[in-house]
């Protein structure tokens, strides 16, 4: 079995880091790892624990940390800032009998999820914008182009756009839309 990397904290000096130590692509936060196997952070934690990579209160397990599973990216951080090693946490559930979804079946489910938002419901208290900001940016695109196929004017934006750069469902004006702002004279 080949060695593991050494995995530092984020902040140690560059010259202590490995080139082959994973990029912040490869930690994820117990949701976006949760949702690579189709469930909610709740169980992923539940999985993590009976692994003994989590402690009750939540943390990493000082197995997790020494191995290199998972990571505080603060010091004194609350453990819900706690990022988790996607390869080999991912090998840890496998393990424990969990299977990843197919990204096409994860665009479906979220494509799937986002036109029944749009449609709405009184029993739903969120909306499409809402929950479009949880779709993982590696999907964002797939869900966009599962959306278009579908005749939806919805469009997931891409995080880290300003409010006013975000696609927006069509017939929707920018408020930047000097459309936007149209009033009736006289």
């Amino acid at each position: 079995m080949a060695p593991t990397p050494l995995h530092l904290h984020p902040r140690a000096p560059l010259q202590q880091r490995k080139s082959s130590e994973p990029k912040p692509a490869d930690w994820l936060s117990l949701t976006e790892l949760g949702r690579l196997f189709g469930i909610s952070a709740v169980l992923c934690g539940r999985q993590l624990s009976a692994a003994g990579l989590r402690q009750p209160n939540g943390a990493p397990s000082r197995q997790a940390l020494h191995q290199g599973l998972a990571l505080l990216p603060h010091p004194r951080g609350h453990h819900r800032s706690a990022l988790w090693q996607r390869q080999g946490c991912s090998a840890v559930l496998e393990g424990q009998g969990m299977r990843p979804m197919l990204p096409n079946r994860l665009v479906t489910l979220w494509a799937d999820l986002l036109e029944a938002l749009m449609l709405g419901s009184e029993a739903i208290t969120t909306s499409a914008e809402e929950m479009a900001s949880d779709v993982p940016t590696e999907l964002v695109s797939s869900v966009n182009q599962e959306l278009q196929q579908r005749g939806s004017g919805f469009r997931v934006a891409l995080a880290g756009l300003s409010r006013a750069a975000r696609p927006r469902p069509v017939g929707v004006p920018s408020p930047a839309d000097p459309a936007a702002d149209l009033r009736r004279c006289g």
